[in-house]
């Protein structure tokens, strides 16, 4: 396909995924003080599974991990996974450097509120939303919120030492990440979003020393059911992201499952009208029931 082709095609799916109001949730709950330190829960709106208590779903937004990109662009994602009956827990977290909301992430305070938010999740769960089963809970996340899925299902196999490390792995059914920024090292060198994960870990100078903290594609394996949906098509975040950490599963001795869509770009696995979005809800629902 033609560049100019291909990239009006990514440009239509973006324009599309963000063409929908924001959802407001059913209640908001904080899980520490700061204003980014609150989960937003939508109530399952339809019935599914076999019965009994929904399952709950975590939402990681992506954005690059900068700050102008806030929960509220996924909040129709999240209130479409509600309408196929899964209990949604939508999670903000703090973005952009001190002093400079325009650069990705904040060590640590991005990986503080991530590991703190899915510790305080089963208790506030259970009181937002007693119609679901913690006990049944799948991360999922788009971009840099799906790096930060593969991650909060690996702080078990965090280094020795590092402040969010489990000692067991998390009660988790699973993980879906979509297009995540899976591999740090593969995303440098592909510059994905203007190279926000060397941003993310504190640029040139201290990426080496905290790569090991941060890398999902270093942390394995962890034993805990990953699926990753990739565009083939994708502009912002390459197949090859996605593959790279396949391969260091599968070099580690972890099978990961890889869901690849034909013409898919970016943004349709978290558009409510697009069929990509279905396909994610169908791979949820099989971790999750």
């Amino acid at each position: 396909m033609p560049d100019d082709v291909a990239a009006a095609r990514a440009a239509a799916e973006e324009e599309s995924a963000f063409s929908h109001p924001p959802v407001d949730p059913d209640t908001t709950a904080a899980y520490g003080d700061h204003p980014d330190q609150v989960i937003d829960f939508y109530a399952p709106r339809a019935e599914r599974g076999p019965g009994g208590p929904a399952p709950l779903v975590v939402v990681l937004h992506g954005g690059a991990w900068r700050a102008p990109y806030d929960r509220r662009h996924v909040s129709p994602f999240a209130a479409f996974l509600a309408g196929r009956g899964f209990g949604v827990a939508l999670v903000e977290y703090r973005r952009g450097a001190e002093g400079d909301a325009a650069l990705a992430g904040r060590w640590p305070d991005t990986f503080d509120d991530v590991a703190a938010a899915l510790d305080a999740l089963p208790a506030l769960a259970r009181r937002a939303l007693p119609q679901t089963d913690p006990r049944r809970t799948v991360v999922t996340g788009h971009s840099a919120g799906g790096h930060l899925a593969l991650w909060a299902a690996a702080r078990h196999v965090l280094p020795a030492g590092a402040p969010w490390r489990l000692d067991g792995p998390p009660q988790l059914r699973g993980v879906v990440a979509l297009a995540p920024i899976a591999d740090l090292t593969v995303a440098g060198k592909l510059d994905v979003c203007d190279n926000a994960a060397l941003q993310l870990l504190g640029g040139d100078e201290l990426f080496a020393e905290r790569q090991p903290y941060a890398d999902p594609a270093l942390l394995l394996p962890t034993g805990i059911a990953t699926t990753l949906v990739q565009g083939r098509a994708d502009r912002d975040v390459p197949q090859a992201v996605a593959e790279a950490y396949a391969d260091a599963a599968a070099k580690a001795g972890e099978v990961v499952g890889l869901t690849l869509l034909e013409d898919v770009g970016h943004f349709p696995l978290i558009d409510p009208v697009a069929d990509a979005c279905a396909v994610v809800a169908e791979e949820i629902a099989q971790l999750a029931w």
